[in-house]
């Protein structure tokens, strides 16, 4: 017995997602050849577009990953991601309406904001989703990145 709820559908883009460089926690002391390369990571804005077959209006929530919140393993169980804005699009619209009422949620009740959360987690949008979602936005960024720098390669190159 199966019943299906709702489509999800999950879009982001790689352009920008890199998050700047901040040196805060380099050691004075160090020569910058001792200095270690931090890790690159993208981490995109993404929406999250939650379509139900009965209705003509999808729910969509525009996320993204708050730079204090990244790379912290090991401490107490958070979400890594937020939800910065929620609206209803009407279904099959591909483009965004801005005559549409979006709600930021910095003006939500957070009981509110946490049930939203819980809804994005019960269809599989969590802190592994997440996770694995910086994990392919990385790998692509570092692979468009390289595709940059051979095409300007070539591009510049003198013939």
């Amino acid at each position: 017995l199966s019943r299906v709820l709702c489509r999800i559908t999950v879009t982001f883009n790689i352009n920008n997602s890199i998050p700047p460089a901040v040196d805060d926690e380099a050691p004075e002391e160090q020569k910058p050849d001792e200095q270690e390369e931090p890790d690159i990571t993208s981490t995109p804005n993404f929406v999250v577009e939650v379509i139900k077959d009965d209705t003509k209006q999808t729910l969509v929530l525009d996320c993204h990953y708050p730079e204090d919140e990244v790379g912290h393993e090991g401490e107490e169980e958070s979400d890594i991601f937020t939800i910065r804005e929620v609206s209803f699009q009407p279904t099959g619209e591909s483009d965004w309406k801005d005559t549409n009422y979006t709600l930021n949620t910095d003006s939500l009740d957070w009981a509110l904001y946490d049930h939203l959360m819980d809804f994005l987690a019960d269809r599989g949008v969590d802190n592994t989703f997440a996770d694995e979602l910086i994990e392919l936005s990385t790998a692509l960024e570092h692979q468009e990145y390289i595709k940059f720098l051979e095409d300007l390669k070539s591009f510049v190159k003198c013939q």
